[in-house]
């Protein structure tokens, strides 16, 4: 079984808005996230702590301006907590292992994929595409990945 977790080097290893958004809880801008756009086959790891969030075929387009996904992989790698800051009331998502900001998931999301939507700033993601998930200790989420 992999562990994973938040470790010096990774957090050391972190870009500023990396580190903003996952250890301060911060937002990347609207519209400029690495991966909003990224139609590829493959998976959407914590940049901290590798444990495996999202997958590409989960993902949508909601015109929100950060990747929007209607399910995590797997419920056990994603904490949600009450947000009340910024003047709104929200639930926040956070990795398990490594505690990284993710974003925050809103009841508004494809009816026909379950309602939801995980709002996630690509900033707290690494993307593994669906050609490297094996060698690099995905494979068992080969099956959740979709070519598109």
């Amino acid at each position: 079984m992999t562990s994973y977790r938040k470790t010096d080097a990774a957090i050391a290893a972190l870009t500023p808005e990396q580190f903003h958004v996952t250890q301060e809880s911060g937002t990347e801008r609207p519209g400029t996230g690495e991966y909003l756009h990224n139609s590829a086959p493959g998976i959407y790891v914590d940049v901290v702590s590798g444990e495996p969030l999202f997958a590409s075929s989960e993902m949508f387009e909601s015109g929100c301006g950060w990747p929007s996904f209607s399910r995590p992989i797997e419920r056990a790698y994603i904490n949600e907590r009450v947000d009340a800051g910024h003047g709104m009331l929200r639930t926040e998502v956070r990795s398990v292992h490594g505690d990284s900001h993710l974003g925050h998931v809103f009841p508004d999301g494809p009816r026909d994929r379950g309602g939801l939507r995980y709002c996630i700033n690509s900033a707290s993601l690494r993307f593994i595409h669906r050609h490297d998930m094996e060698a690099a200790g995905y494979g068992e989420y080969l099956d959740q990945v979709e070519d598109r």
